[in-house]
């Protein structure tokens, strides 16, 4: 599909020089708006030499979640199903799918996969480490209904949910197809964006997995029966079937809850893939706000990822669009987009598929891509600066 040009006018863009190997930051000029209405946005300068190789000829398949920890090491997962037959042909084979790296790229950890007491995804979706270092991670798959912890060396910690065994929506023991991860460290409770076939966020406690709460979208009880279809039930099969129409008043449910971040003050955000959209809410599951990003995307949708600003105030949200190819940056006080980076491509500060994002202590971005992009490339934070949005035409 072609997307439309976006609502919001008169913001900025940030241009990375994508295609040259030093990937050389420009600042672009704003369109002839009101200067006064013209606000710094933060600029960022891809990092073509990170991360460094991998040993034992080793490949990663789309990488499909990241993580940074307390010690600002970046973690990643990956689909090793998804190399194909010419990629892995004679002396190359797959990466195990959890990879941990330091500042300087080089691969301290790598673990994952089937093993002993627990059930590990059959589609790897999300990793996420918390505050205390334990490392999360759930799967997208058609029986996916679990969710995995783990220490930071790879050791089983809980399973919550079985596979297989999803009852939809209002389930709260099973998952269905859980692709958002997120701890408040205040209560120590998981926040799950399930998901792919659910259509919900729900809370555990982190230690013991015991069921806490759940709401679907605007803070209500989720219903399943708004789905008429499985082609409309979400799903990394059916994602690209939504009935999603963008004519339509907003939609009562949650189509693919991809995302669930929690800010410093205390509130949800969700992102609701494959219906454009970012809702907010109160820990309680009370709806604050919601925002509409690129609404006119059909298909996979605009809303896959965010991670907030590393500012005191987390004045900024910085949201991945796959589909699109680019990431959004808002204001996260009023959901506004106010500048995008990056661009349709394979070259250094260029996205296929840019599936997840996550920040170190010094603001630097580290984003992910699916679908054929398999990799993860590193934003360095440049300072404030102006430009202009992108358009579709």
């Amino acid at each position: 599909m072609k997307p439309t040009r976006n609502p919001y006018r008169g913001a900025a863009l940030l241009i990375l020089g994508a295609a040259c190997a030093t990937a050389a930051y420009v600042a672009a000029e704003t369109p002839a708006d009101d200067p006064s209405s013209r606000i710094k946005v933060p600029m960022f300068q891809v990092d073509p030499m990170w991360p460094k190789p991998l040993p034992n000829r080793w490949l990663v398949g789309s990488v499909i979640g990241v993580s940074v920890d307390s010690k600002d090491h970046v973690w990643i997962i990956h689909r090793p199903s998804t190399l194909k037959g010419n990629e892995i042909r004679s002396k190359w084979q797959s990466a195990p799918p959890i990879l941990e790296f330091d500042q300087e790229g080089n691969l301290l950890s790598s673990w994952g996969g089937k093993g002993e007491g627990y059930e590990w995804a059959t589609s790897e979706h999300t990793v996420y480490v918390d505050h205390k270092d334990n490392v999360w991670t759930a799967g997208g798959g058609a029986k996916d209904a679990q969710i995995l912890k783990f220490t930071r060396a790879g050791k089983f910690l809980m399973q919550i949910g079985r596979q297989g065994r999803s009852q939809g929506s209002n389930d709260t023991v099973n998952l269905g197809g859980a692709a958002g991860l997120a701890v408040d460290p205040v209560t120590n409770e998981l926040y799950v964006g399930d998901g792919y076939r659910n259509h919900r966020v729900i809370v555990f406690d982190a230690d013991t997995g015991a069921y806490r709460r759940h709401w679907g979208a605007y803070g209500n009880k989720p219903d399943d029966s708004f789905f008429k279809s499985a082609t409309d039930r979400g799903g990394i099969e059916a994602e690209d079937s939504s009935a999603y129409n963008p004519k339509d008043p907003p939609a009562p449910e949650f189509r693919v809850v991809h995302s669930v971040r929690i800010s410093k003050d205390g509130f949800v955000y969700v992102c609701d893939r494959t219906n454009d959209r970012i809702q907010v809410f109160r820990k309680d599951g009370t709806f604050v706000k919601e925002g509409l990003i690129e609404r006119n995307t059909l298909g996979s949708g605009s809303a896959w990822d965010m991670v907030f600003s590393n500012d005191p105030e987390q004045k900024f949200i910085f949201l991945t669009d796959g589909t699109n190819e680019v990431v959004w940056e808002l204001l996260r006080d009023s959901l506004e987009v106010v500048a995008a980076f990056g661009g349709a491509g394979h070259w250094p500060g260029q996205f296929y598929g840019p599936h997840n994002i996550a920040t170190d202590s010094k603001g630097n971005l580290y984003i992910t891509e699916t679908y054929e992009g398999k990799r993860v490339q590193r934003f360095l934070y440049k300072g404030l600066g102006i430009g202009k949005l992108p358009s579709f035409d």
